[in-house]
């Protein structure tokens, strides 16, 4: 038992551990975007998929021995794509479809490493039941699934601030190959015992059992288990884009989701106590109303951040057991473990398939969570009125049955007007790979005070007034006394400016422009460019000469000789998130680069949970830049924002300039934070 555990406990551990840590290597070639880490979740489900098809064809189809050759061979064959580090090749140019890039990159890279792992959960248990006849192995699974969530819990504490990029791959890779080794030593013992003990050459749905008449699964039980799969894997993406797009944009959150996923599977698994029944479907019905409140735009007083996590996270706990704990109470004899871990991979594959792929190519808004709710409503129902057991499936006509169809219809239709007022009294919603982005106006065009505004997530990307007469007002985050807003001060007359700005949003920056000036505009989402356009004057309006380049701004940049900037301002926000990428040491190094002598570099970091002054400082001090970090208050009109905005020159006289004399003050030293490259970078160190 202790090889089968130790076996399976560091292939789930590094299944794990490879997803973060991957995710964060490209991140930065798409943008630095939460649906990145979306996109790669589909991609480790899918392969899960295919790893239980191969396990459970590899059991029932051939002999034990002939197991373990094929199996070795696959093994060895992995070793040889080590390490796991993405080719350059694969960076996007800015044109491509990101999610088909993202997933053709993570196969090619670990594509068969993570196939091997994945297959291992169902197939060293199909190797302990050969083994030992009349076993249970599903213990094994809660071990496995104990080892996947201490690989996500331990990444941001222990591996990211620890291990550069670069060393993760080489550590990852150094104990993948230990596991192939243990997964050789396991395989070999186990189908050499388990073909003594046959005395043929047979697949082991062909050995017996002891005498033992085992019921075959129907198919209307299959479909359940891959139902109950479904649910729980839809919820874990849409709530993990709900809390890291509408709540609190902070990239740890993508892991919360998903160890509370795989919390539930190790209760569930390890023992049939864990799963009350009667309490987790009690609170289904509070933990579902609850969470279709928390995303009703409607709702008034809904609590902060702090608060709002937590409930998010003991809800979706709470469907996460009763759907977990329902397929554990229907899980089949060992001899159909294989079909049952390929039902439930299955299941998760279709739920990610939705989420990532399907609903932002089909809705125009984030509707995949109230989706997963009435789903996982309706499932509830059907499962207590199937069970001959309770009170709801004796008398499906009764009182009771009644009762619990009409509270969930009402559920039900709360989430149909939850999703009918995601969308009403807004101009235009409208979504792709990287997000819903929706435009209101407060009042009739042509009124003096009416104003457009542009939302991402739960964040204000510009706004603008419509009255002809105010629409080349310079508003919101760019007002004149922030750090940009006090270089256009400072322009010569008589000297046209070259402006380069990351971040298109809606295209305030523009405004500044006059007639000469050219104004290059780098821009990762097409849909930005299309509603700044269509929505907004500020492109049009300008006086200045200006384009949009497509595509990761690093990245366009790299590919691009020295331009000579006399400005470049990053205002690149994710949501409320700013790409790391564009924060390092490499990525200021860059725009200096492009940047005139005499010019300077303008970082927007206004930011509610994440302080980037230390960041930039470091940044700066090692560049030998100098720095100036200008804070700006709200007004009282609510026109211009209060905003945190660094300043970069290549000297420090040119903060003496009269423009910016007492705008703010240099960073404040941080030498006990390490300097962010792009091989390391720890927001835990940072936040607020």
């Amino acid at each position: 038992m202790l090889l089968f555990g130790c076996t399976i406990f560091l292939s789930a551990f590094l299944l794990f551990q490879v997803q973060p840590m991957i995710a964060k290597i490209i991140l930065p070639w798409f943008g630095g975007t939460a649906a990145v880490w979306a996109t790669c979740l589909l991609f480790f489900q899918v392969v899960l998929l295919l790893g239980y098809l191969y396990a459970h064809n590899l059991i029932n189809r051939l002999a034990p021995r002939r197991q373990f050759f094929v199996h070795a061979a696959l093994l060895a064959l992995s070793l040889l794509l080590l390490p796991v580090t993405p080719d350059a090749s694969w960076k996007p140019s800015g044109q491509e479809d990101p999610s088909i890039r993202i997933l053709l990159l993570l196969g090619a890279t670990i594509g068969l490493p993570y196939f091997m792992l994945s297959t291992t959960g169902p197939l060293i248990q199909a190797w302990y039941v050969q083994a030992n006849p009349g076993s249970v192995p599903y213990r094994l699974f809660a071990l496995s699934n104990l080892g996947s969530m201490l690989a996500l819990l331990s990444y941001p504490p222990l591996i990211e601030p620890t291990l550069t990029l670069n060393r993760q791959t080489v550590f990852w890779s150094i104990a993948f190959g230990v596991f192939a080794i243990l997964c050789g030593i396991t395989g070999w013992r186990s189908t050499r015992q388990a073909a003594r003990q046959s005395g043929a050459s047979r697949p082991v749905e062909e050995v017996a059992n002891g005498g033992e008449v085992v019921e075959k699964p129907t198919v209307s039980i299959r479909i359940l288990w891959a139902a109950l799969a479904t649910c729980p894997s839809l919820l874990l993406l849409a709530v993990t884009n709900h809390l890291t797009q509408d709540v609190a944009p902070i990239p740890f959150l993508w892991i919360l989701p998903l160890a509370l996923y795989l919390l539930s599977f190790i209760l569930c698994f390890d023992a049939p106590a864990w799963y009350r029944r009667v309490l987790f479907l009690a609170l289904s019905a509070p933990a579902l109303s609850g969470m279709a409140y928390l995303i009703w735009r409607d709702a008034d007083d809904l609590p902060g951040p702090r608060i709002l996590i937590p409930l998010f996270a003991a809800a979706f706990f709470v469907v996460c057991m009763v759907c977990h704990g329902e397929l554990s109470r229907l899980k089949p004899h060992p001899r159909y473990l294989t079909g049952f871990y390929l039902m439930l991979s299955t299941g998760g594959a279709l739920g990610g398939v939705f989420v990532a792929l399907v609903a932002p190519n089909l809705f125009n808004a984030a509707y995949e969570l109230p989706i997963g709710l009435a789903l996982v409503t309706v499932l509830i129902v059907f499962l207590l009125l199937r069970d001959r057991e309770n009170v709801f499936g004796r008398d499906r006509l009764g009182w009771p049955a009644i009762a619990l169809t009409t509270t969930a219809a009402f559920l039900v239709g709360f989430v149909g007007r939850v999703m009918v007022d995601a969308v009403k009294d807004y101009r235009l919603v409208a979504r792709n790979f990287y997000g819903e982005l929706r435009v209101r106006q407060s009042g009739n065009t042509y009124d003096w005070d009416t104003y457009r505004t542009l939302v991402h997530g739960a964040i204000n990307h510009g706004e603008q007034y419509t009255h002809p007469a105010r629409r080349k007002e310079v508003v919101t985050y760019y007002c004149p006394d922030t750090a940009v807003g006090r270089f256009m001060a400072g322009r010569a007359k008589d000297k046209p400016q070259k402006v380069a700005i990351i971040g298109l949003g809606t295209g305030t920056l523009a405004a500044y422009g006059r007639k000469g000036d050219s104004y290059k505009i780098y821009e990762i989402n097409p849909l930005v460019q299309k509603i700044a356009n269509t929505e907004f004057t500020y492109l049009k309006d300008s006086e200045a000469a200006v384009s949009i380049v497509l595509g990761d701004a690093r990245l366009s940049l790299e590919r691009e000789p020295p331009q000579g900037f006399d400005l470049i301002a990053v205002d690149a926000f994710s949501s409320d998130s700013i790409p790391v990428h564009l924060l390092t040491k490499e990525a200021i190094a860059l725009y200096f680069r492009h940047l005139a002598p005499d010019g300077m570099v303008a970082v927007h970091i206004s930011n509610r949970y994440i302080d980037l002054q230390p960041v930039l400082e470091r940044a700066a001090t090692s560049l030998g830049k100098a720095s100036l970090f200008v804070e700006t208050e709200e007004d009282g009109e609510g026109i211009c924002y209060g905003t945190s905005w660094v300043a970069l020159a290549n000297d420090a006289r040119f903060f003496s300039k009269a423009q910016f004399i007492g705008a703010g003050k240099p960073l404040k030293p941080a030498p006990w934070l390490r300097t962010w490259t792009d091989d390391f970078s720890n927001l835990y160190q940072v936040l607020k």
